[in-house]
């Protein structure tokens, strides 16, 4: 990254039967589904209306989800807040002990969302009362010496861009999720119980997808994991590129797609990578030159669609070959993974902009402002309208970017995902806003 904007926060078995996909609503998890394909039943919406917003009283940089006409989401003020979706009543408020910067999952009346505070949280659905909890051995960012080329060099700094905390998949009655203490768990989503732990080689803020009875996850030790969802047992791993002079392109952020017998995922070695589901050989490698892909692609119609951050571009590519359909360029780095519905895809932007990309044409049909970034935007863009880094004043020091990190979220910046429900797209921003937009 050419500018240091540090974030406060980080921000089963496969759909084993019929019967468990029909368990999970089509937006009560993140990315859709334990799959992660990202494409939402839904129509598009235009993003000309707000329905609706709520404010929590802190930044969101979780992405909401959507079960039964209640939207859940998490802020870094440490709440789950349940919201009436039809018209962003607040219905109940679960507290953690820190921040929230993971999507929630909705499986069979219960909430389970993790906390900075190292627990994962059972929640009733219906009333917000806790049913259980299990405790990690404690969250924590990625660190590393002079991270980033910050000094100085021999300092071990936690990770001012590792954003968010591994968001649970449930299936076939159990949670799976990832921690800073380098684990991979998997818990019984009805009380809490520990079925497995499988430990990696550094934090894992990835969310792990699930399909034909793996686990697939990718750590920052820099390698991408299949488990056996049923034991945890190691089925093959696959390691992604090295930089041990500023640790700058390590580890694996994004959050895997798996579907047609392939798994994809970026890195922020600037590659996204296409694996052989069942061996994990390589099918493909797509080139981003130097740009993190923390953004978790999404697969529709043999289309994987991604955003990579410091290139400014969205990406369609073929889903067997990598052949890239086109490029549509936009204004700031973006994390955010894309949410799919019929032929549009939405995404948004560390300028707190929310694009919708028409996928039949590969351009910008729609796009929506924060209230954030129609506050302050402006003073921040260049002659070109991008995102002049620039004015947002960071010294090269870690202090700095702290600083320029304040300056970066007043514009409202959407870092999570949009998730789209019976016509209306909800989306949180830093802004300390959650969206409801038609």
């Amino acid at each position: 990254m050419r500018i240091q904007v540090a974030l406060l926060a980080f921000a089963t078995a496969a759909i084993v039967s019929m019967s468990s996909a029909r368990a999970t609503a089509p937006a009560a998890m993140f990315r859709g589904g334990p799959a992660h394909l990202g494409v939402y039943a839904s129509s598009a919406p235009t993003l000309r209306v707000v329905r609706w917003r709520f404010r929590p009283g802190t930044k969101i940089v979780a992405s909401p989800v959507v079960a039964n006409g209640v939207v859940y989401v998490g802020s870094l003020g440490g709440t789950l807040d349940a919201l009436r979706a039809s018209g962003g009543t607040l219905l109940w408020r679960f507290p953690t002990k820190a921040a929230i910067a993971s999507t929630a999952a909705v499986w069979d009346g219960v909430v389970v969302v993790p906390s900075i505070d190292g627990s994962v949280y059972g929640i009733d659905a219906a009333n917000g009362r806790r049913r259980w909890r299990f405790a990690t051995q404690g969250e924590r960012r990625f660190t590393a010496p002079g991270i980033h080329g910050i000094p100085p060099s021999t300092e071990l700094m936690p990770d001012p861009f590792d954003v968010f905390t591994s968001s649970p998949a449930i299936a076939g009655g159990v949670v799976y999720f990832g921690s800073g203490d380098h684990d991979v768990y998997a818990l019984d989503a009805r009380t809490g119980a520990l079925r497995w732990k499988f430990a990696t080689g550094d934090v894992v803020h990835a969310s792990p997808a699930v399909a034909n009875g793996t686990v697939y996850i990718g750590s920052w030790d820099r390698n991408f994991y299949a488990l056996d969802a049923a034991t945890g047992a190691l089925r093959w791993k696959y390691r992604t590129g090295d930089d041990h002079v500023t640790h700058n392109q390590i580890g694996i952020g994004s959050s895997a797609a798996v579907g047609g017998g392939l798994v994809y995922f970026g890195a922020r070695d600037s590659h996204v990578y296409a694996l052989d589901a069942r061996t994990g050989a390589v099918r493909w490698v797509h080139d981003d030159h130097g740009s993190w892909v923390m953004a978790s692609p999404a697969l529709a119609g043999g289309v994987l669609y991604f955003a990579a951050s410091d290139e400014k571009k969205f990406f369609a590519l073929d889903a067997r070959t990598g052949r890239e359909h086109f490029a549509v360029p936009y204004s700031a780095f973006s994390f955010s993974s894309p949410a799919v519905v019929g032929s549009r895809a939405y995404f948004g932007a560390f300028d707190g902009v929310l694009y919708g990309v028409d996928l039949r044409s590969g351009a910008i049909a729609a796009q929506f402002l924060t209230d954030g970034a129609r506050k302050h935007r402006a003073a921040h863009l260049d002659a070109h309208g991008q995102l002049d880094f620039a004015t947002l004043g960071s010294d090269h020091t870690y202090e700095g970017t702290v600083e320029a990190m304040y300056e970066l979220m007043s514009l409202g910046s959407i870092i999570g995902e949009p998730v789209i429900a019976n016509g209306t797209l909800y989306v949180g921003s830093t802004d300390g806003t959650l969206y409801a937009l038609g």
